[in-house]
């Protein structure tokens, strides 16, 4: 179908690879609609053209060069200018309606279905239920309502200082005027969700559809052993996400991606582009993040009690996801 759409942002690099094993993802689930991905003049030449083999439409967004009210809210709120990028995605006029998703989302399923929903469709935000979560919602590529967002970006900012915040503010009927709009959780399937809840996960979570890698770590920054098949990180990231999705992401990227990076050049080696299993064998371990976290102190028993209380254990530690499942498996058996 031509005149709909996923959309995504990247912003950089690192980002474009989320993006990539996106819309690689949406593919191999075989999808039936179009894929667009906004890019920022940081994405480099060399991986727009790796881009424009998984997206449709790669389309350039540079609000600091932009004629537009883009550029007076800029001015006003420079805090906001990936913010006033993504909204962007409201511009798109060729399509009638649009599903944008975060570049750190994963597809599990086929989700064309969402283009029966109307805008603006999301799924709660698990920190604030009655708010949104931006990471994947339906809505209509609109001038009017583009111009409206930038509006009230620049009179009024956001609430969180991203595109979240604003979105919430704008479309503020979305909690209590129409149930339809509220796209079930396996749709935007948080990191935080897992631990806070985890009898729900483990009785709900082989329906998700889609993943949301939030958080500060995104899969780009762990460490991949292709061997093994395994993923590790160097850092306690209270928002990690459960191994299997993680180990889902990584595989995407060495089958499909990595040799599109390899054979134009945004990565490096000796070996033969398209051969994906002898590049992946030849890198015991990679990883493509720019991330490298200090050593973690010793954390006393009643810190790690107050970390607890903060949502904020150590979930790639003593506080892992396997330990806390032994832990509930004694009591749920």
């Amino acid at each position: 179908m031509t005149d709909q759409s996923f959309v995504t942002l990247s912003t950089n690099d690192s980002y474009a690879r989320g993006a990539l094993v996106l819309g690689s993802s949406l593919k191999q689930h075989r999808t039936t609609r179009r894929l667009t991905v906004l890019i920022t003049p940081q994405v480099s030449e060399s991986m727009r053209k790796v881009l424009e083999k998984i997206f449709d439409e790669v389309i350039m967004v540079d609000i600091l060069d932009s004629r537009d009210s883009a550029h007076l809210a800029l001015m006003k709120r420079p805090e906001l200018g990936v913010t006033l990028t993504k909204l962007h995605c409201w511009s798109l006029i060729q399509y009638s309606k649009c599903v944008f998703m975060d570049a750190d989302t994963l597809v599990l399923t086929n989700i064309d279905e969402l283009f029966e929903r109307e805008e603006l469709s999301a799924a709660p935000d698990p920190g604030w239920p009655d708010c949104f979560n931006s990471g994947v919602f339906v809505y209509r590529p609109s001038i009017e309502t583009y111009n409206q967002l930038l509006h009230v970006a620049s009179e009024q900012g956001s609430f969180d200082g991203g595109d979240q915040g604003l979105l919430n503010t704008f479309f503020n009927s979305w909690a209590t005027t129409d149930i339809r709009k509220h796209l079930p959780f396996i749709y935007n399937l948080s990191s935080l969700s897992i631990y806070s809840y985890l009898p729900a996960f483990k009785a709900f979570g082989a329906n998700a559809k889609v993943v949301h890698f939030l958080g500060r770590i995104k899969p780009w920054n762990y460490t991949y052993d292709p061997k093994t098949k395994s993923v590790r990180s160097d850092t306690h990231d209270p928002t990690v996400i459960d191994p299997q999705f993680l180990t889902m992401w990584w595989d995407i990227f060495t089958t499909n991606i990595l040799p599109l990076l390899q054979q134009f050049g945004v990565v490096k080696d000796t070996f033969t582009a398209f051969n994906a299993e002898e590049v992946t064998n030849a890198i015991s371990h990679m990883s493509i993040g720019d991330l490298s976290p200090p050593p973690q102190p010793f954390v006393s028993s009643n810190e790690r009690k107050e970390r607890w209380e903060q949502g904020q254990a150590d979930y790639m530690g003593a506080d892992s996801f396997d330990n806390i499942k032994r832990k509930l498996d004694t009591y749920l058996q």
